[in-house]
């Protein structure tokens, strides 16, 4: 419960942090929506492009956002696509469908139909896709572990990931324990149709075989996503043979929003998990 509270306590102190946040690079709008969506397409189908001014590295990070299902899009963390580009990094962040519009598999097949979409738009522009880094938090760790490692999903929505050659996840609920939190709960509860099995939406149940190496970010005082969530999926990962390493959070501000997302407004030199997120991509 304490935990719990110090992540409600820290909302305040993450917005004006975000406030301050500089607009130095214009991201590029893409819609990805497709004919059966209408004229005007779906608002929320979209993704935003980040080009750094120096290009330090040849590998593209996709990046699914978080906010429970049901809130959050790409222009809202407009902050993440600021740092990484920053930092030199060609950047994507990938919006969808929510859970107050429409059910869950439509928040999965936007997300590898926007994926599909992204990988398509960078290779027009004569960008190098081979090397691509698909990360998420909370929320969009969920679905982002889920179009990488289930072969189903992949197989039923067409996504291809081979050029994906590394996973990230921050505070995924990866597996829907019994003893979940209740804030947890209510949120998965509002994902699915009532009435629905939500095994059918679990990464940890969809796992397939997979040599996408993953690494789990994700804290012993997270507040709504347990570490056990990380540690089931790491075991199921183990079984299959696919390699997985979970990073146990060590910063002081370990609560779920800050270290899901909060960190891109910190320095590598000053958060311990930016530096292992960089560094871990860094070395792939």
């Amino acid at each position: 419960m304490t935990d719990y509270w110090r992540e409600t306590f820290s909302y305040f102190g993450l917005y004006k942090e975000m406030s301050k946040v500089k607009k130095v690079f214009t991201p590029e709008y893409f819609n990805y929506s497709k004919p059966e969506d209408g004229k005007a397409g779906n608002k929320e189908k979209y993704f935003l492009y980040y080009e750094p001014e120096t290009v330090v590295s040849d590998k593209i990070v996709i990046w699914i956002h978080g906010g429970g299902w049901n809130a959050g899009n790409p222009k809202y963390f407009d902050y993440v696509g600021q740092y990484m580009a920053g930092a030199g990094y060609r950047f994507i962040s990938l919006g969808y469908r929510l859970s107050t519009q429409v059910k869950y598999p439509c928040q999965i097949e936007d997300v590898c139909e926007g994926f599909n979409a992204a990988v398509d738009f960078l290779g027009k522009k004569g960008i190098d896709t081979s090397k691509i880094v698909v990360s998420g938090p909370s929320a969009g760790a969920h679905l982002s572990s889920i179009m990488c490692y289930s072969k189903a999903v992949q197989e039923k929505y067409g996504v291809d990931i081979s050029p994906v050659i590394g996973y990230v996840g921050f505070g995924g609920p990866y597996s829907f324990r019994e003893d979940q939190t209740s804030t947890l709960r209510m949120l998965s509860n509002n994902l699915f149709k009532k009435g629905d099995d939500k095994k059918t939406g679990e990464p940890l149940s969809l796992m397939s075989k997979n040599n996408i190496p993953m690494l789990l970010i994700q804290s012993k005082h997270d507040g709504i996503v347990g570490f056990e969530c990380a540690e089931d999926f790491a075991k199921k990962a183990e079984e299959l043979g696919n390699k997985c390493e979970i990073y146990s959070v060590e910063d002081k501000k370990n609560t779920h929003s800050w270290y899901t997302a909060g960190l891109f407004l910190e320095g590598r030199e000053e958060n311990k998990t930016l530096d292992k997120f960089l560094g871990w991509i860094e070395q792939l």
